[in-house]
């Protein structure tokens, strides 16, 4: 730059956890410095790698539930039962030294089991807090969508600003909070559709899916061996706290913030990019919380690639899971056997790539 030019003007970066100022980021380089992307990749291969001791066969699916919790979202793993969801979710759990409470979701359960209860004490002579099975790191909701929606929605305040309210007094959910849910397909026997409030919160929702002939065989050694082998504790709070924040340093190029909004807008507008067959198929299209989940899963996703920045493909990936629980399709889509899986792959081809 010549001495004649002006001097950049100074920028403030709205990120996904506050407001910094600084001057524009000219290219990838301008985040390199500041990041070790290596490094972050080996931190979350070696956790990777303690789940896969349990669940076999299940790479991508393991990769995509940890990029989550890196970026501090809650996790739905959904599928038929036998499939490996609450292993999976365990594992993950167990691979981090922190706080972990496991509530199993049954038609009986109250929400003060799972938010805590005001409890008159006799000897003081007033009421104290009894905190509820929500208060710790990481939360397993195993079979979420067997208890009633009544339940369900005890944890959407938790969930979306990490505090819970008991008549006038509010109370702290520990730093990180994160909820793995498991759930049966609602066509399951005994379950409940999950509020569409409810699911909006989950930054993914994770299809497992049955193992093919050779995974399965590898299912089948594994529990057939003389050791049972577990998981161990293969990181602290203090480092899980230091990926988040490790996260929100990725380069998020204007043009691909563009291509996020312009995913999620089609889910709402398809007409507007040529698919106004689907129209009549969609009932409500994804919320502004999808542009955020692609955008910070995004992120997490490129440094587990070893990258300092975002790319087309990161986002590309990214949309099914992210996508998949929060378009809400109508009955003549039923009708017709449209899936959400289709509409996502259908509005991927039609939005230019940047």
């Amino acid at each position: 730059m010549s001495s004649g030019n002006p001097e950049p003007a100074p920028y403030v970066h709205i990120g996904s956890m506050g407001i910094s100022q600084g001057t524009p980021e000219v290219g990838v380089e301008a985040r390199e410095p500041a990041l070790d992307p290596q490094g972050f990749a080996e931190r979350f291969r070696t956790i990777e790698q303690n789940v896969e001791k349990v669940v076999q066969g299940k790479h991508r699916e393991i990769r995509l539930a940890l990029s989550a919790l890196v970026a501090e979202g809650h996790i739905l793993i959904e599928d038929v039962p036998g499939v490996g969801k609450t292993m999976l979710a365990k594992a993950i759990a167990r691979s981090i030294d922190c706080s972990f409470r496991r509530i199993q979701f049954t038609p009986d359960l109250l929400p003060t089991d799972v938010t805590g209860v005001n409890v008159f004490n006799q000897e003081r002579g007033d009421f104290e807090f009894k905190p509820g099975a929500i208060f710790a790191n990481i939360v397993l909701g195993d079979e979420i969508n067997r208890a009633s929606p009544k339940t369900q929605s005890a944890l959407l305040e938790s969930m979306e600003e990490r505090q819970v309210t008991i008549g006038d007094t509010t109370h702290a959910l520990p730093d990180p909070f994160v909820v793995l849910a498991t759930q049966n397909p609602i066509e399951q026997e005994g379950t409940y559709p999950l509020p569409e409030a409810q699911l909006d919160r989950f930054l993914f929702k994770v299809l497992v899916g049955y193992p093919s002939a050779e995974e399965e065989r590898k299912v089948l050694e594994f529990h057939l061996g003389e050791e049972f082998p577990k998981p161990v504790r293969t990181t602290s709070l203090e480092e899980i706290r230091g990926l988040e924040s490790v996260v929100r340093e990725v380069y998020l190029d204007d043009r691909i913030r563009s291509y996020i909004i312009s995913l999620v807008s089609a889910t709402r507008r398809p007409a507007e990019v040529g698919l106004g067959d689907l129209v009549p198929l969609i009932g409500f299209g994804a919320s502004p919380r999808a542009s955020i989940a692609l955008a910070v899963g995004s992120r997490a996703l490129a440094l587990v690639r070893g990258r300092t920045y975002v790319t087309p493909e990161d986002v590309k990936e990214l949309a099914p899971a992210v996508l998949r629980h929060r378009l809400v399709l109508t009955y003549e889509a039923e009708a017709e056997g449209a899936t959400v899986e289709e509409i996502t792959e259908r509005i991927l081809l039609a939005v230019e790539v940047p």
